[in-house]
């Protein structure tokens, strides 16, 4: 079964074909969210937050971003998988940020790397597509900016904002990204983008106007806190099924129920 490509992730929005995207973070979610015909695996520093329990993504570093993204890569064969870059990595030089990609493909074997940001990171963008490194963009809410934006806060209501981020969203593609993601803006806005745009848009909080959809992996099967954004849909509540099993599982031991025989060895 060959690898989704960029290519081929250019070709779904000529063809209007939707474009499906998750997260993953470790080998045994990667194989199940391949396995379900996901086209895009993102390992996003969402991590920090849903594998970690940070509040923000910002502590998040290089070398666990690797870490992740190698076991993802050992079990995805079909879906494209892109590592996010970290907090501080393309807040330094381009010479860095392409030695820090270099690593990213050397040691976890990924199809792409996401960079956020749009006019203040072009350059960079284009440092590495220049280097043949297939580059996903990111603009809208930047996580990543959480500090600035003063929490997570929808983006681009203001019609200065707005035209700022599709200001953004067409200096990452003249930069040479294959796919960019638009998160926290208005539907309005990012049908706007996504039509002016030639490159893919993946929407996350944008509407149902972009040419695909992508969202973190434990929100979608209901494993993640308590509060769901309005942009989420929970198609399992996975969190009450697991603990239900681990308390089904728990009681059985307490009351000697498990292990069976059927459970031992002769």
């Amino acid at each position: 079964m060959s690898r989704v490509t960029p290519q081929i992730i250019a070709r779904m929005k000529e063809t209007g074909h939707p474009i499906v995207s998750a997260t993953a973070y470790d080998y045994t979610f990667s194989q199940l969210v391949d396995r379900a015909g996901i086209d895009l695996i993102l390992v996003g520093d969402s991590l920090g937050m849903v594998i970690q329990g940070h509040d923000t993504t910002l502590p998040v570093t290089l070398d666990q971003m690797i870490y992740h993204t190698s076991a993802v890569v050992r079990g995805a064969r079909r879906a494209m998988v892109v590592c996010d870059f970290p907090f501080g990595v393309c807040q330094s030089a381009k010479e860095v940020v392409l030695a820090a990609a270099i690593r990213i493909f050397k040691e976890s074997h990924c199809d792409g790397v996401k960079i956020e940001g749009g006019e203040s990171v072009a350059e960079t963008i284009r440092h590495l597509t220049r280097q043949g490194i297939p580059v996903m963009g990111h603009v809208g809410l930047t996580p990543q900016s959480v500090k600035a934006f003063g929490g997570f806060k929808v983006q681009g209501r203001e019609e200065s904002a707005a035209r700022q981020i599709l200001a953004d969203a067409l200096a990452v593609e003249a930069a040479g990204a294959f796919v960019i993601v638009l998160e926290g803006i208005p539907s309005d806005l990012a049908g706007r983008i996504t039509e002016k745009l030639t490159i893919p848009t993946i929407g996350i909080g944008a509407g149902g106007a972009c040419d695909g959809q992508v969202l973190v992996l434990y929100d979608l099967l209901g494993l993640y806190g308590d509060v769901t954004p309005k942009f989420v849909k929970r198609y399992v509540e996975g969190a009450e099924t697991v603990g239900s099993a681990l308390e089904e599982y728990a009681q059985e031991v307490r009351e000697g129920r498990f292990p069976g025989p059927e459970h031992g060895f002769s």
